[in-house]
């Protein structure tokens, strides 16, 4: 028998909530206000885990990914490419077509309004792209 997805979508914020316990320095900190925030952003938003336990923000698609390394908090978004950033907190992965990123290192806060309006905007742009027929559909 199939999970529930209300207990896919529990299970999988209990566990990003442990990987973020269990970081425990300043990546844990970092990691826990960016979800908070993605979640004040988007109160629709719904948490996975992926690719070998990375954490998931979505909402009719991938919002966010956010992932923790030595250095640095990588909050990557899947279309960042088509967001408008006037706050400039895209600093990684610019050169691609579709995806862009924040890094966060250690002592580095990041304008919270400002990282709302992205989400928010990422939640829209992937909530207008489910509205439109595929191009499969068009036969």
């Amino acid at each position: 028998m199939k999970k529930s997805n209300a207990s896919q979508a529990k299970s999988a914020s209990a566990l990003i909530s442990k990987k973020i316990a269990e970081l425990g320095d300043w990546r844990g900190k970092t990691l826990s206000r960016m979800r908070k925030l993605v979640k004040e952003a988007n109160p629709d938003v719904v948490e996975e885990l992926k690719w070998m336990g990375t954490p998931v923000w979505s909402h009719n698609g991938i919002i966010c990914t956010g992932e923790s390394y030595k250095k640095v908090v990588k909050l990557t978004f899947f279309k960042g490419a088509s967001l408008k950033d006037p706050a400039r907190l895209f600093n990684s992965s610019l050169e691609g077509n579709a995806r862009r990123a924040i890094d966060i290192h250690e002592g580095e806060e990041v304008d919270a309004a400002a990282f709302k309006a992205l989400i928010r905007q990422a939640g829209a742009l992937n909530s207008s792209a489910k509205s439109k027929p595929s191009k499969k559909a068009k036969s």
